[in-house]
């Protein structure tokens, strides 16, 4: 199922322009699906919050300070961002110590047959001859 675009939920809700074919096509399957229903409700909400808000709602003006240190803040040189401090990764660790441990079993392996190919081969042992 095709839900209806945020951005189309939202010019609904504002409800400025006039409808449209795709408005009613929109509409249409916002009867038929709650979350499109249940998001338009609640940007409706919204707008009707926010065209309703009068001075007295809005939060306190921030200090003066505040406002000197966001200017102080936004002209100051940029910096290179701090590199993070690499902590160390106990899985990688396993996994290169399991690694080195599988790389030196080979070794070994290969070591211990290339003696067997290069040893005469001695009388009375089963399977040489």
């Amino acid at each position: 199922m095709t839900h209806v675009d945020p951005s189309h939920l939202v010019e609904l809700a504002l409800g400025n322009a006039p409808r449209t074919p795709a408005d009613t096509e929109a509409l249409d399957h916002i009867d038929r699906c709650a979350r499109c229903r249940d998001d338009l409700r609640t940007l409706t909400r919204v707008v009707q919050a926010a065209r309703t808000a009068e001075l007295v709602d809005l939060p306190a003006q921030p200090p003066e300070h505040v406002w000197r240190r966001i200017a102080r803040d936004l002209s100051a040189e940029p910096t290179a961002p701090e590199r993070p401090r690499r902590t160390p990764d106990r899985r990688k660790h396993a996994l290169l110590a399991l690694l080195a441990l599988a790389t030196a079993a080979a070794h070994c392996r290969r070591r211990a047959r290339a003696r067997r190919r290069a040893a005469p081969h001695l009388p009375g042992r089963p399977g040489r001859s």
